[in-house]
């Protein structure tokens, strides 16, 4: 992969293989690394990895850190990178931030996953104290392993994983950090979730603890008005650190349906 980064972009990097190119979006804590166990099964595909606006290598760029800011700045490295035919792939705050760029039908858009995503209305739990401790999660070493261990997964994870997740978490501008827990995950997004047009399928984890397969069932499916719904066995909320190859089976197989059939003259890559 070749890492670019053009002011005012977000560091990306895009790996050059066949289409449509999925777009992974990372989560809150996340980095574009995040999805290094997924992409290193999907051999071949054209992909590209984001680092998030005040999150990684990203983490000098000026805010505001909001999620329509971050949807503006996806699309702004599509643009960039030349793609014309995507599928977004966003997990948990990335999936909310995916909602926001699929809700707009920008051009050359086949499809949504979303990983579990964030939903488009917020669940009952996601109250003003909950989102206060929330905000204090990746204060310190010690309670991103908190998190991480008793809240985040619900798998046995390798020691270099975990540390990997550990700094990601703290690799962040302090406003970056709070930014999703103080304001975004009580957006209600609905009336831009049952815009979009394009297939989804939305992935959840079964002993997920953050976005639970009965919020994902209840609060996000109903507003997609085209979309699957697939359970990964007794992983947790970080799919694709714990489930990373059924992660890669389920978007081998959505991606060639979300692609229509090419016309000629239709612009879209072969």
């Amino acid at each position: 992969m070749n890492a670019t980064q053009q002011t005012p972009l977000p560091v990306y990097d895009h790996r050059p293989g066949t289409g449509p190119t999925l777009v992974f979006l990372h989560y809150w804590g996340g980095s574009a690394r995040t999805w290094d166990l997924v992409v290193d099964r999907l051999a071949g595909r054209d992909l590209i990895t984001v680092d998030f606006r005040g999150w990684s290598r990203s983490g000098s760029m000026p805010g505001p850190y909001t999620l329509r800011r971050l949807a503006d700045d996806t699309l702004a490295v599509v643009a960039d990178a030349g793609v014309t035919d995507y599928v977004l792939v966003g997990h948990s705050m990335g999936g909310k931030v995916a909602q926001l760029v699929a809700a707009t039908r920008p051009a050359g858009l086949r499809g949504i996953v979303l990983v579990a995503s964030g939903p488009a209305k917020p669940a009952a739990q996601v109250t003003p104290e909950y989102r206060e401790a929330l905000s204090h999660a990746y204060d310190s070493d010690e309670s991103v392993a908190g998190a991480r261990d008793h809240v985040l997964t619900a798998t046995e994870l390798p020691a270099s994983v975990r540390a990997r997740i550990s700094a990601d978490s703290r690799a962040a501008a302090d406003a970056a950090r709070t930014e999703w827990p103080l304001r975004g995950i009580a957006e209600d997004i609905t009336e831009h979730t049952r815009a979009i047009g394009v297939p989804a399928l939305v992935v959840a984890g079964e002993n997920d603890r953050v976005e639970p397969v009965g919020v994902l069932r209840d609060n996000l499916v109903p507003y997609l008005s085209r979309a699957d719904f697939t359970v990964i066995p007794t992983t947790g909320h970080l799919i694709p650190l714990e489930a990373p190859a059924d992660l890669a089976d389920a978007l081998t197989a959505f991606a060639p349906a979300a692609r229509p059939p090419a016309r000629p003259g239709d612009g879209l890559r072969p």
